[in-house]
């Protein structure tokens, strides 16, 4: 496990001895490592336990060892995936999760509602939607979101390449943000992108 942070950059969230895994069965070693400001990557191949490390810092799977530090401001993380969402409308998802954020953007995910081509589908359910549709409802809320950290696990798998430079975009302007850390999940660091810190597992 190797990692590469930016020591100036001021730190947002940390891992203490962390560990864990579905089944309770820890996919990773115990994991001590600090995500500065900016846009943050996590890299490895599959079934090291790049989703699993996410849920861990969002509280979403309950560790087997250590603990996590997080920030004011929240942290966001939300997997639409699953069977349980399929009833939902798009706008019905944004309006569920907007409470729970107190810097949350209406005009940005406006904005981006139309930029990603969701505006039309607003009102139809998660099971009505592609495999990217529905992913788009998931990165709206997101970059939306306000929160002080972001997690988002492959951000552009099963989106169209107009999608994607703009995903790309937003995230080439988080980089420079010195009160907000975003942390992505894939395969590979990407070489276009300025990041904060690279934490392979």
């Amino acid at each position: 496990m190797s990692s590469s942070p930016t020591p100036t950059s001021p730190f947002l969230l940390q891992a203490h001895n962390l560990s864990g895994g579905p089944g309770g069965q820890a996919v990773f070693k115990p994991l001590n490592f600090s995500w500065p400001a900016g846009l943050n990557w996590v890299c490895g191949d599959e079934g090291r336990g790049k989703t699993t490390l996410l849920r861990l810092l969002a509280g979403n799977l309950k560790p087997l060892s250590g603990r996590v530090e997080t920030p004011p401001g929240g942290v966001f993380w939300l997997d639409l995936q699953g069977a349980v969402h399929d009833e939902t409308t798009v706008q019905a998802c944004w309006d569920s999760l907007k409470p729970h954020y107190p810097h949350w953007n209406s005009a940005l995910l406006q904005d981006l509602s139309e930029a990603l081509s969701m505006a039309p589908h607003r009102q139809k359910r998660l099971n009505m939607l592609s495999t990217g549709s529905r992913r788009k409802v998931m990165l709206v809320a997101a970059l939306a979101s306000g929160a002080a950290v972001t997690l988002l696990d492959q951000a552009f798998v099963s989106l169209d390449q107009v999608s994607i430079r703009l995903i790309k975009d937003f995230l080439s302007e988080a980089a420079s943000q010195q009160d907000r850390a975003w942390i992505v999940a894939d395969y590979e660091a990407p070489e276009d992108l300025t990041l904060a810190s690279v934490l392979e597992l």
